[in-house]
This record gives structure tokens, C-alpha cells and sequence, in this order.
């Protein structure tokens, strides 16, 4: 359990350096006039995915869940796939990534890197993560509620965040 618990502890670390990023593209964003949409979800999805993390640690170490080969390992492919497209998310999408749907008026729509196949691949992301994290450890309870709770927030979401896109993307 203990490599287990060091892999949920560098998926926090890595959300830390995610929210130092957005912090920084935030100020950026706001410096050219963004426009914050869907505010009253967002610490809801704070909440969630900080449950996420510690619900992965309580279910392993409080129920005594073993690490079972046959799932863990393709669940950890999974896991480090969604870290990687997340990433590849950040950097395609510049100063203009953000934790929250912050939309400077004027800018066209990002079309390249994952944005070529995907509307939303940062969602993608969140979504196998959501499953295959708590499954590297064998907490599917875990990963069960965090998807059923996470599907009526991505909703939400991915409607606030398009409905967003469309008013400020200049017209073509």
C-alpha cells in the first residue's frame, strides 16, 4: 500500500503545480479582459476531486484493499495516459488553461494538439483518471462514487464551458 499511497500523494502534487498554473493563467486571462463563467460549480469540483484523492487513500488503507496485478497495472497505464493528456492539454492551450472557465473576448478557439480530435480532451482526462486511479489500488467504491457524482458536474461543466467558447469566440 505504501507505493500506492506514494502514486495518490504525487497526483496531489501534481494538482498543487496544476493550481499554481492556473493561478498564473488566471492573472493572464483577466489581464486581457477574461470573463469568468460558471463560478458557483467550481468549488464543487474543488470538493470532488480533493475527494477523489482521499477517498483512493481511506478506501486502500481502511478496508484493506489489495493491489490485484491483472487490474492495477492496466489501471496505472490508464492513470499516467490521463496525466499525460491533461498536460498535453496545459501546454496546447497556453496561458489561456485554466481551473476555471475564464474566456478572454476575441481569442479563436485552440484547434491543435489534442483540441485537433476532441472538443474537451481535458475532460477525457478527468473522467479515466476518476476510474482508474481508485482501480490501481482496488477502491472501486471509490471510483464508483467519484463517477457517479462527477457525471451531473461534467454536465454541468461541459455546458457552461461551451455555452462560454461560443459567445466569446470571434465569428468566422
Amino acid at each position: 500500500m505504501i507505493p500506492y499511497t506514494v502514486l495518490v500523494l504525487l497526483v496531489a502534487v501534481e494538482r498543487l503545480a496544476e493550481l499554481v498554473v492556473a493561478r498564473r493563467n488566471s492573472r493572464w486571462s483577466r489581464d486581457r479582459g477574461a470573463v469568468e463563467y460558471g463560478s458557483g460549480h467550481y468549488p464543487v469540483m474543488v470538493l470532488l476531486h480533493t475527494a477523489l484523492l482521499a477517498g483512493c487513500l481511506a478506501e486502500t488503507w481502511l478496508t484493506d484493499r489489495p493491489f490485484l496485478p491483472w487490474l492495477g497495472w492496466p489501471m496505472l497505464a490508464l492513470a499516467l495516459g490521463a496525466q499525460a493528456l491533461r498536460w498535453w492539454c496545459i501546454t496546447s492551450l497556453g496561458p489561456r488553461w485554466n481551473t476555471r472557465v475564464l474566456v478572454v473576448p476575441g481569442l479563436p478557439l485552440v484547434t491543435g494538439g489534442p483540441y485537433r480530435r476532441l472538443r474537451h480532451p481535458n475532460y477525457l482526462a478527468v473522467v479515466v483518471e476518476g476510474a482508474a486511479l481508485p482501480l490501481v489500488h482496488s477502491a472501486w467504491v471509490t471510483a464508483a462514487v467519484f463517477t457517479l457524482l462527477n457525471l451531473p458536474l461534467l454536465t454541468v461543466r461541459l455546458r457552461c464551458e461551451t455555452a462560454a467558447l461560443t459567445r466569446c469566440a470571434p465569428a468566422t
